[in-house]
């Protein structure tokens, strides 16, 4: 009788064996079903593990993901970059110093930015809109409600501009770096920020995706910053492009004719220009000059005469754009860091589009 049992028990045992294991172990409810589950999971990782960086490591949602889907995370090793570093410093501390008067502080982009609050805020600020969104949202609903909101007005508003959306409620919600920075430095550059981002930062970022069941990894670069031309969307080459890069000796003849532009009415204050790279670099002379060109005193108080510090030179510039804009010129093209950093094709542009403007008034 005994044998018989233990018989019966045997065949029993390979019986659920074999049924879970035609069900891939997704009994949950059963603690055998869990074993073959975890040993499945575990070989897939195993599969997987030598394709990933080193510290690199595939998370248990990972595993649940559905199939087609993909996740991305930053690299490691990307994260001790120093330009990688000097860029989300850069970041933080622009967005601190616009929502300083909401008493926010931001510390660590990734866990300040993925409910959608600072994001709001933020735009709310550089765009000058109020967003119809609950102020607070505790719940993974309510913030990602918040999140489409914010994100679908962003959206609106940068796409026209070129801009790729590299960013969605899903990957800033799960606290994807790559994708927060993404927005900010888009935001940044469309609004004109007084920041100077760096150049040319990229990192590495690992793609996880699931294939039939199987996840599958890859080690992706990614350009978080180009040029500050190009992040501006200006891909157009123009005609000072063109003089640059081909013609040094036309150029020489543009800058003799802005020179002797400039002077004319600068004359008129005793002062000369002989180096429009940096001469016009803290703003000065293109406010005395707006104010000649225009026939009024500018008031001291309203600039920096002596400016010192890089803040106080982009102060001055984006005022004589302010002022030029108040004459019936369109707004300027180049950044007003651009002009402080003495970009002579962001000068030359601004100093043109005057003479365009100007150049039969007395």
């Amino acid at each position: 009788m005994s044998g018989t049992a233990n018989t019966s028990a045997t065949a029993k045992m390979k019986k659920d064996e074999s049924f879970l294991g035609k069900l891939g172990g997704t009994l949950g409810r059963k603690k055998k079903s869990k074993e073959v589950s975890d040993l499945h999971e575990e070989g897939k990782n195993a599969i997987n593990a030598p394709m990933l960086p080193a510290g690199t490591e595939i998370h248990p949602e990972d595993t649940l993901m559905e199939e087609n889907a993909e996740r991305i995370m930053l690299d490691p090793t990307s994260r001790d970059n120093l330009k990688f570093k000097d860029l989300l410093k850069v970041l933080i501390d622009w967005i601190n110093s616009e929502l300083e008067e909401d008493r926010i502080i931001v510390k660590d982009l990734e866990e300040d930015c993925y409910d959608g609050q600072v994001l709001q805020k933020l735009f709310e600020k550089l765009s000058g809109r109020k967003l119809n969104v609950a102020e607070v949202t505790q719940s993974e609903i309510g913030q990602k409600q918040k999140l489409q909101t914010v994100l679908e007005s962003v959206n609106e508003l940068l796409r026209p501009h070129g801009w790729t959306i590299e960013w969605s409620v899903d990957s800033i919600h799960s606290k994807n770096l790559v994708a927060i920075i993404y927005l900010l430095v888009a935001l940044a550059m469309h609004f004109q920020a007084p920041i100077r981002l760096p150049e040319h930062v990229s990192v590495q970022v690992v793609v996880v995706k699931k294939r039939e069941g199987i996840l599958q990894t890859a080690l992706v670069t990614k350009e978080l910053t180009s040029t500050t031309e190009m992040m501006m969307g200006r891909f157009e080459r123009d005609a000072f492009d063109t003089l640059l890069d081909h013609a040094p000796d036309k150029l020489n003849v543009v800058k003799t004719s802005l020179i002797t532009f400039v002077n004319k009415h600068l004359n008129k204050l005793n002062l000369e220009v002989t180096e429009l790279e940096s001469q016009f670099a803290d703003g000065v002379y293109l406010i005395l000059l707006m104010g000649l060109l225009e026939d009024y005193f500018v008031p001291l108080y309203n600039f920096f005469l002596t400016p010192e510090s890089f803040e106080q030179k982009v102060h001055n510039v984006a005022f004589s754009f302010e002022l030029m804009q108040d004459g019936g010129l369109k707004k300027p093209k180049a950044r007003p860091e651009d002009v402080v950093n003495l970009n002579l094709k962001s000068t030359l542009r601004v100093l043109y589009n005057l003479f365009t403007n100007y150049k039969n008034s007395d």
